[in-house]
């Protein structure tokens, strides 16, 4: 069920934030804090509510808890992943890295464990916000390497003229590879080009990320002609036909 929890009037940031944690007493003080930082926050206490929140309103983070009743948070993080690139931050009390894996690869675009520092939390949706809404502003020439094009101003992607769908941290990556194209990056190089910002630097699955951008750009994502790795060393974009700004 819905918390009674209502967002706060927007502030110069409108930043506004769905909360799907079934633990009350977290999504409280969470909500709290935030709201003191001018983000505002809805709750949702299930997956189904969530769901059906999501769908009504516009947000533009979403904080969805791993272990939920009912409809686990996969499954919710994919369901709102077939209907929206909003940036999804995955809570999670389970520590294993698989289980951190499983939530990217299911459309996550970021991570969090329990228990969470509140700043960190907070810088994290403010640099997610940050990369999703830089489609706003001045227009932007666009990045070209062969088939691949990129609309800096808009955050869109095509890939031989069909539309490429993609998170804003994919876009983030996508664009740092295609800035370098025909140079290997480590993914410690990709984590510090990527992240836009100090607040911004968190360990992430690269790995993760890298295969979800082959699932869309490649005919064979296990056998990539455009996104490949260079063994010990990161990942490259190699060169196509020509490289440059359209």
């Amino acid at each position: 069920m819905m918390s009674s929890m209502e967002p706060t009037r927007p502030t110069d940031e409108g930043i506004r934030v769905l909360m799907i944690e079934d633990d009350e007493k977290l999504a409280r003080l969470t909500a709290k804090y935030l709201e003191t930082h001018g983000i505002a926050v809805v709750s949702a206490s299930d997956g189904e509510t969530g769901i059906g929140t999501f769908a009504r309103d516009k947000f533009d983070v979403v904080l969805l808890d791993l272990m939920l009743p009912g409809i686990g948070g996969m499954d919710v993080c994919r369901e709102l992943r077939s209907k929206s690139d909003v940036p999804v931050l995955m809570l999670t009390a389970r520590g294993e890295e698989a289980d951190r894996v499983m939530g990217l690869e299911n459309g996550a675009d970021d991570y969090i464990g329990k228990p969470f520092s509140s700043r960190e939390l907070l810088a994290r949706i403010r640099a997610h916000v940050r990369r999703a809404r830089r489609k706003i502003g001045p227009a932007a020439k666009a990045l070209v390497v062969g088939p691949l094009r990129l609309d800096v101003g808009a955050m869109t992607v095509t890939f031989d003229g069909k539309d490429v769908i993609v998170t804003s941290y994919e876009f983030a990556l996508l664009r740092t590879l295609v800035e370098r194209a025909g140079r290997v990056l480590s993914r410690e190089q990709l984590l510090d080009l990527a992240r836009g910002s100090a607040e911004e630097a968190f360990d992430r699955s690269i790995d993760v990320h890298i295969f979800r951008l082959r699932q869309k750009l490649e005919v064979d994502p296990h056998h990539p002609k455009l996104l490949k790795t260079v063994r010990g060393a990161g990942y490259m974009i190699a060169r196509g036909e020509h490289v440059g700004e359209g």
